[in-house]
């Protein structure tokens, strides 16, 4: 079994990808493989209503120029996955965007091809607008019938400055229940 995280922090070892890597540290225990894909630095494009993904019906987006067909060939491959973001303004970053507009729609056009995958989101922030980064995440995987693992409290890490999220233990352990969750339920929907 696999998860996938997907990074869409605009830094590569930045809070975002500490809080993933604590809830890889429990996956891994559990025997999940897992792999980081950084979105920092390859400037993913939003969607262009084109739907040629409803024509093409191929599992892939139209547009070839940047890394998210790479991302989607990653999610469908994967039993799991983490979507990720800092929190911008009160919701996740514009490369998460693109990669939540574009994997969405070209999922729908393929059958809802995510469909009961568990998802889970990983939000870091410095003092408020979580909630809606995490229910901006939340609505892709509920809209692409996905299955949502939680954790003992919203899956957040507080922290600005870059590794200022090691000092948050509440984050931290959330992040660790979170990752024995993750692995308890795709073992029990593997058995």
């Amino acid at each position: 079994m696999k998860v996938v995280a997907i990074n869409g922090s605009a830094r590569i070892k930045g809070n975002t990808s500490m809080l993933v890597n604590y809830v890889f540290e429990e996956l891994n225990k559990g025997g999940i493989e897992t792999e980081l894909v950084q979105l920092a630095g390859k400037h993913p494009h939003g969607c262009i209503a084109c739907y040629q993904c409803f024509e093409k019906k191929n599992q892939r987006c139209i547009v070839d120029t940047d890394c998210m067909n790479e991302c989607i060939e990653k999610m469908i491959e994967a039993d799991g996955i983490i979507l990720a973001s800092p929190t911008y303004f009160a919701d996740v970053s514009t490369e998460l965007k693109a990669l939540i507009d574009r994997a969405g729609m070209t999922a729908k056009a393929n059958g809802d091809m995510y469909k009961r995958k568990v998802g889970a989101a990983v939000v870091a922030h410095r003092r408020g607008g979580a909630i809606h980064v995490f229910d901006t995440i939340n609505h892709f995987f509920t809209i692409g019938q996905m299955i949502i693992v939680g954790s003992s409290y919203w899956n957040f890490g507080v922290g600005r400055d870059k590794g200022e999220v090691a000092g948050d233990q509440e984050g931290i352990n959330t992040m660790r229940v979170l990752g024995r969750n993750m692995a308890w339920l795709m073992k029990k929907l593997d058995g």
